[in-house]
């Protein structure tokens, strides 16, 4: 980039592991970033953000935002998931739209994929089968921010409005809450407290043979940015992922070697096993050109480093 001027980026869900690691990365110093709290934009007002958006006139958005929670939290408040990310998705692309904005990356998710859908999961597969019903209102508000992009560039071709599918994420600024916190850091602060403990066994829900596609957040950031740097050049949809995935068992394994635990792992039979598999399809991807850079021993390292900052051990 040759400008004196920095150019001028509107970021959403700044505060978030996936914003936090858009702005660590390094492409990030050559532009000059808003990332508004929701304290000082709350995204499900229409017309404030409209202003907002108008005001800045940003060069690019990534509309990275969402009210997120686990199966609990999706299937006891169905109609907030339904109604706020339907309306952050709704007024950020259209406060793009009204004020001129060009360029769009959104971001979107797994849980669009039907639930019966054939693995690999390939973009095309959206809105041909019944959505899992624990997260529909997120997954349904997921999908008219894809359309609402699409519908876009159908009237105006030049309005580079681009959706991107991440897989399953884990890294930096993630959390690491039991209550709250996804499959590899709740793997890294179970193994750690054995660890730490002296416990010899730690336990495995089900028979650990399920398979999942867990991506380094801060490759996300890294496909975020050359997606920005080529947005003329990506598919109006794509998922970006690994294109291959580990068991359970895999991931309890890694970590433990990370971390120097030398105990066994005792399987749970009579708890659920989950879904045997959900594995993106990276052929859009790779034929863009971009790949995953973090192996995943490399990935876990790094994230139980941060996790032995932010827990003080």
């Amino acid at each position: 980039m040759n400008d004196a001027t920095p150019k001028r980026l509107f970021l959403t869900g700044g505060g978030g592991m996936v914003g936090r690691n858009v702005q660590a990365h390094p492409a990030a110093s050559e532009w000059d970033i808003h990332a508004p709290t929701r304290a000082e934009l709350d995204l499900t007002h229409p017309q404030a953000v409209a202003t907002y958006i108008a005001d800045l006139q940003p060069d690019v958005i990534i509309h990275a935002a969402g009210r997120v929670g686990g199966i609990h939290a999706n299937m006891a408040n169905p109609v907030a998931f339904l109604d706020d990310n339907t309306l952050m998705g709704r007024n950020v692309i259209m406060g793009a739209r009204q004020a001129g904005v060009r360029k769009l990356i959104n971001l979107g998710s797994t849980c669009m994929y039907p639930r019966e859908a054939e693995n690999p999961l390939r973009e095309e597969m959206i809105l041909t089968a019944p959505l899992e019903p624990t997260n529909e209102g997120y997954a349904l508000a997921k999908i008219l921010a894809m359309r609402l992009c699409q519908y876009i560039r159908q009237e105006d071709p030049d309005a580079l409005y681009k959706t991107l599918i991440p897989c399953n994420l884990y890294g930096l600024y993630d959390s690491f809450d039991p209550q709250r916190s996804h499959l590899l850091p709740a793997i890294i602060h179970k193994v750690h407290q054995a660890r730490e403990t002296g416990d010899q066994t730690v336990e495995i829900w089900g028979d650990g043979t399920a398979r999942r596609e867990f991506m380094f957040a801060g490759d996300l950031a890294d496909a975020i940015w050359n997606a920005v740097r080529d947005i003329d050049e990506i598919p109006d949809l794509m998922n970006i992922g690994l294109g291959h995935d580990y068991s359970i068992n895999d991931y309890y394994s890694a970590v433990a070697q990370v971390i120097g635990w030398q105990g066994d792992f005792d399987h749970d039979l009579s708890k659920p096993t989950g879904m045997k598999q959900k594995l993106c399809s990276v052929a859009r991807q790779t034929d863009w050109g971009w790949s995953a850079p973090t192996t995943l021993r490399d990935g876990i390292e790094q994230t139980y480093k941060h996790y032995l900052e932010i827990s003080g051990s």
